[in-house]
């Protein structure tokens, strides 16, 4: 029977004399959460029946015993154990087959540089020999110089002959140093590579901890026991690229997730899962304090405020009770929604605190609409919004995003979390084609710009776009305007085109035209706002 035994659990006394078997472990499946990842690791050994003491000796130094859970095989029976990381025996660590086989391949390149230098020198032993034998035969015509003719032609025959075959030995010698030299720079350079492969995949020998188990092996055969573990250094952040299609009328989104971990360990060809869930977070919601009001008189709140410079005395109660709310202020937790978890289809490797692993999930196409937005009050440019539709079935969790319009470019942006059925609002960048402008005509004229009085203010806005490309444009045309929640000030607004919405998502104040913009044309919206009221009272708050 398979059983998940918590670090606590005593089903079987330690032996005090019993064989200890070292061994190591393979991850082979992780779930990474936003902050924090839970590994599972297989640990296999062979053992005769009976108890034996287990000694896992690969699990990361920061491993936080509380997390270990254990689920041995068949016939495996775990009692006491414990997590040890001090007095370790020194083991030596297991090699990943990638690391061995790049070992292998620095030891080819370094047998390749020994027969090329071998080459070489070949090489340069003809070139240097025939030299040798040019040098000897210029000697011995010189012990010859006493001879007779006959004897001394022959000699120059010979020696003119021998010199020539030594220098033609030579040339031939020299014409083969460029090719043998090219094998040994590539040699080298093969060599250089095969050298930085492996301490790509090559870290530092790190203090490791060790986990001690009582085990009772029942059977005969190979024993697994597989082990879990949370650990904090691991997070997950989905990222995406967005293009906005207006002649299909879609939004296309490119989802990935980039993971990153530094554990202490490589993962390599793990199942990985992507979840939501943080475990790290509080379970539990936050708190209601009570709250305690009362009423003054406005005389004493007035005397006491004559005494500013001497404050009085709160009570321990009190300052207790204000103290407590403004830590749960402080420690306030925000909750998500349904968990939503991702299983990756292939096994992957993720490089201990050297690589950001990005993993492409999918292609979304949601329906959209396209229109141009203007705020001439604050922008010079009209910009491109695209609504569309989440009717993907899964949530969009939030994210940085990348912007294409219509295959150009446009820049980054964070998408906020979206439901599955709901609709959101973002900007696809700006129009330069579509120029805005505010003016107050007024203002030209000695910069009186606004009509005012005692008791009324009026001010007169002209709001003009200027299509300078050569298609229609329809534009949303946004403007604000002053509100009031008091009867005494009353505030009215005329303008020259009839206003399509106002309080636009339920902004006071904020006013919105549709108009269409043809081609070379400009369209303009002349708003005039007047503010009154009594006699004797002043306007507060400024203009908008």
């Amino acid at each position: 029977m398979r059983r998940v035994i918590l670090l606590s659990s005593l089903l079987l006394a330690t032996p005090l004399q019993a064989e200890t078997i070292l061994a190591s472990s393979k991850i082979t499946a992780v779930t990474v959460y936003p902050q924090g990842a839970m590994l599972t690791r297989v640990v296999a050994f062979e053992a005769q029946p009976g108890l034996h003491d287990v000694l896992i000796t690969d699990l990361p130094q920061d491993t936080d015993p509380q997390s270990l859970r254990l689920k041995p095989s068949e016939g495996v029976e775990i009692g006491a154990y414990s997590l040890r990381t001090g007095r370790l025996p020194v083991v030596d660590p297991v090699k990943p087959e990638a690391q061995v086989a790049a070992e292998a391949a620095l030891e080819a390149a370094k047998g390749g540089v020994t027969t090329a230098q071998l080459a070489v020198d070949g090489v340069a032993a003809r070139i240097e020999a025939a030299q040798a034998q040019i040098a000897y035969l210029g000697r011995l015509g010189a012990t010859d110089a006493k001879a007779d003719t006959e004897t001394l032609q022959a000699t120059a025959r010979m020696i003119g002959a021998e010199v020539l075959a030594a220098s033609q030995a030579a040339l031939a010698a020299r014409a083969d140093l460029p090719a043998v030299q090219k094998v040994y720079e590539a040699a080298v350079e093969a060599q250089v590579k095969a050298q930085a492969a492996l301490d790509a995949l090559s870290k530092p020998t790190k203090d490791y901890a060790a986990l001690s188990l009582a085990v009772s092996v029942t059977q005969v055969g190979p024993s697994l026991v597989e082990v879990t573990q949370f650990m904090d250094n691991a997070t997950w952040a989905p990222i995406y690229d967005m293009a906005l299609d207006r002649a299909a009328g879609q939004v296309v989104l490119d989802r990935s997730l980039l993971v990153s971990q530094a554990t202490g360990e490589d993962w390599t060809g793990i199942a990985l899962t992507l979840s939501t869930a943080q475990p790290g977070n509080s379970p539990d919601p936050s708190r209601i304090w009570p709250q305690l009001h009362r009423i003054d008189d406005p005389m004493e709140m007035a005397k006491l405020e004559s005494r500013a410079a001497a404050p009085a005395p709160i009570n321990e109660a009190e300052m207790g009770a204000m103290m407590e709310t403004l830590a749960d202020v402080a420690v306030g937790v925000a909750f998500q929604g349904d968990i939503v978890s991702y299983a990756y289809p292939q096994p992957v490797d993720i490089v201990d605190g050297a690589q950001n692993l990005r993993l492409v999930l999918d292609r979304v196409s949601l329906p959209a609409s396209a229109q141009a937005r203007a705020v001439p009050r604050a922008d010079a440019t009209a910009f491109m919004m695209a609504e569309f539709t989440n009717d993907s079935g899964q949530i969009l969790l939030p994210g940085p995003a990348t912007l294409t319009r219509d295959g150009a470019l446009m820049g980054q942006t964070q998408l906020a979390s979206i439901a599955p059925g709901a609709t959101a609002v973002m900007g696809f960048g700006a129009i330069e084609g579509l120029r805005l402008k505010r003016i107050v005509p007024a203002r030209a004229e000695g910069d009186r710009g606004i009509f005012s009085k005692s008791n009324q203010i009026e001010e007169t806005a002209v709001l003009s776009v200027e299509n300078l490309t050569d298609q229609a444009w329809d534009v949303r045309v946004m403007e604000g305007i002053p509100y009031s929640e008091q009867e005494d000030l009353v505030i009215t607004y005329t303008a020259d085109l009839p206003v399509t919405e106002t309080d636009v998502d339920g902004q006071r104040g904020v006013l919105a035209w549709d108009v269409s913009v043809p081609a070379g044309k400009t369209q303009t919206i002349t708003l005039t706002t007047r503010e009154s009221w009594p006699d004797g009272k002043e306007l507060n708050g400024g203009r908008y």
